[in-house]
């Protein structure tokens, strides 16, 4: 089946090894999303790759998560998701459009960006362990 896009919010709980809790809200959440900031180590901000339409709403958002307070210092993993799909824009047309270079350069948290398929898995591995890497292990 495809995906659909997320409405909702659903809580997800890794371990890598130590317990994370995954929270994940809806673009449509947009309006919320402050009320979870306070409690976030980590944002990974899911953008869809095969949808160019939504670039700037999602450029938007993504700054608008960057400016907030309490994210000054949360890193970021920016995701380019649905690379599985014909119509996905590569990387670099990604970065060129939302204008990467240029967000990384003012932003107060670092950035990162990563190519995923939520689909057939492709750079899920990257993801996890990126949020090893970033979230520690207090022991």
């Amino acid at each position: 089946p495809a995906p659909v896009p997320q409405v909702g919010t659903n809580l997800t709980d890794l371990r890598l090894p130590r317990k994370v809790t995954v929270r994940e809200l809806g673009g449509c959440m947009g309006p919320i999303w402050p009320s979870y900031y306070s409690e976030c180590s980590a944002l990974l901000f899911v953008v869809d790759a095969s949808n160019p339409t939504q670039v700037s709403s999602s450029c938007i958002q993504l700054l608008s998560v960057l400016s907030a307070a309490p994210l000054a210092s949360v890193p970021v993993l920016v995701l380019f998701n649905k690379i599985d799909l014909p119509c996905y824009m590569s990387l670099v047309e990604m970065k060129s459009l939302f204008r990467m270079q240029d967000i990384v350069s003012c932003a107060t948290q670092p950035i990162t960006m990563l190519e995923t398929s939520a689909r057939d898995g492709t750079g899920l591995a990257d993801v996890l362990q990126w949020l090893r890497t970033t979230l520690g292990d207090p022991h």
